[in-house]
C-alpha cells in the first residue's frame, strides 16, 4: 500500500475533523527500539507551521483502504457493475482523497463537482463495459463518503446505469440497507473496518478482530464474511483513510526521520510527548501499539482530540512531539 508524507499549511488549522477509521486490531510485530541517535532535547517538541506524516512502515494500523461494497444479488444481475467500480479503485490514491476532501472542506466546493472533476481526470469511462437499470449508491454523513459515493455514481452513470446518490447515515444503518438491496445497492467502504464489523455481525459482538495491516490478508478474511452477509466487494484501492502520526517538518528535518521506525531509532530514550484522544493510552493502535510495535517510549501524553484541530495545533505549537491525525484529512493538502 502506498504511504505518503504530506505537508499541512498554516491555513489548514481549522480543517473539519474526519471520521476515525478502524477498530483496535492486530498491533503487529517488530519495531525500532532504542539506541537513539538524537536523544534528549533534540527529540523534544519542535514548533512549526508545516506537519509531515511519518510512514507506518511496520503496518501498525489496519488496512482501511477504500473498497466498493455491493449487494450480492445486484452484482450477479449486473455483470458490468463491479468492473466499473474496480476502475475507480485502480485509479484512486490517498493523495486524491486528501485533495478532494480539501476541495470540499476548505475550498467549499460541492462534493458533486469535485467527484465529477476527479472522474473526468482519472477514469477512462469510454472503455467501461455497459450495463443498464437504476442503481442507488449510499453515502455516510461525512465529506469523504459523500465524495466517494458521487465518484461511484458518476462512473456507473458512464457505464450505462441510472445511478443516483443518497445519504444513509452510519454503518449500523446503511449496512443492513445494503444487505437487503431494497434502498441502496452500492457503498464506498473501508476494508479493515467493514471486515471487523461483519466479523462481529457473523461471529458475535465479542469476536476477535480479523483485519490487519496487510491488505491481501484482510481481503482474504473478508470474503467468507461477505458471502454470509449477502455482499460482494470489488478490488481495494490504494487510497486509505486510517490513523496516522504526524510531527512538524522542522522536527522531522532536525532529527532526520520520515518513518516511525526511524523515529524510534532516533528518539528511543523516552523524551517524546504524544498527543491524541483520551483513549489513546489504552488503544492497541495508538500509544500501546507505538510502544510495542516500534519500541517508542514517551515522557508524557497530552489528551487532545481524535485527529482534529486541537491535535494539529498542539503539534504545530510545539506542545507535543507527535500526534494522531488521519491519513486522508483534507488539512494535509499542500497549499
Amino acid at each position: 500500500m502506498r504511504r505518503i508524507s504530506r505537508v499541512i499549511p498554516p491555513v489548514a488549522l481549522a480543517a473539519v475533523l474526519l471520521t476515525a477509521c478502524g477498530e483496535s486490531g492486530s498491533s503487529g510485530t517488530g519495531g525500532g527500539g532504542g539506541g537513539g541517535t538524537a536523544s534528549g532535547d533534540a527529540c523534544a517538541p519542535v514548533a512549526g507551521d508545516q506537519l509531515v506524516v511519518l510512514e507506518d512502515d511496520q503496518q501498525l494500523q489496519n488496512a482501511d483502504n477504500v473498497v466498493p461494497a455491493v449487494n450480492a444479488a445486484t452484482a450477479a444481475a449486473n455483470p458490468a457493475l463491479l468492473p466499473a467500480l474496480d476502475a475507480v479503485s485502480a485509479a484512486l490514491t490517498t493523495e486524491d482523497l486528501i485533495d478532494m476532501n480539501a476541495a470540499v472542506d476548505l475550498e467549499r466546493r460541492s462534493a458533486e463537482e469535485v467527484a465529477a472533476e476527479w472522474v473526468e481526470a482519472n477514469v477512462d469511462t469510454s472503455g467501461l463495459e455497459q450495463g443498464s437499470g437504476p442503481i442507488v449508491v449510499g453515502g455516510a454523513n461525512f465529506t469523504e463518503s459523500t465524495i466517494l459515493a458521487n465518484v461511484y455514481a458518476d462512473v456507473l452513470q458512464a457505464a450505462g446505469f441510472d445511478a443516483s446518490v443518497t445519504e444513509v447515515g452510519n454503518r449500523e444503518l446503511y449496512l443492513p440497507a445494503l444487505q437487503s438491496g431494497a434502498d441502496i445497492q452500492v457503498f464506498p467502504e473501508y476494508l479493515a473496518t467493514v471486515t471487523d464489523f461483519l466479523n462481529r455481525q457473523v461471529n458475535g459482538a465479542d469476536a476477535e478482530g480479523v483485519a490487519s495491516g496487510d491488505v491481501q490478508e484482510t481481503v482474504t478474511a473478508l470474503q467468507p464474511l461477505a458471502e454470509q452477509a449477502g455482499l460482494v466487494f470489488g478490488e481495494p484501492s490504494e487510497a486509505a483513510d486510517q490513523n496516522a502520526f504526524a510531527v512538524t517538518e522542522t522536527f522531522a528535518d532536525q532529527v532526520g526521520v520520515s518513518t516511525l521506525s526511524e523515529l524510534a531509532d532516533a528518539c528511543g530514550d523516552g523524551s517524546l510527548v504524544l498527543g491524541g484522544p483520551a483513549e489513546c493510552p489504552e488503544r492497541p493502535q495508538c500509544q500501546p501499539g507505538l510502544e510495542e510495535t516500534y519500541g517508542l517510549q514517551f515522557a508524557d501524553f497530552r489528551e487532545l482530540d481524535a485527529g482534529g484541530p486541537l491535535t494539529k495545533s498542539a503539534i504545530q505549537q510545539g506542545e507535543v512531539s507527535i500526534g494522531l491525525v488521519f491519513s486522508s484529512d483534507g488539512a494535509l493538502a499542500q497549499g
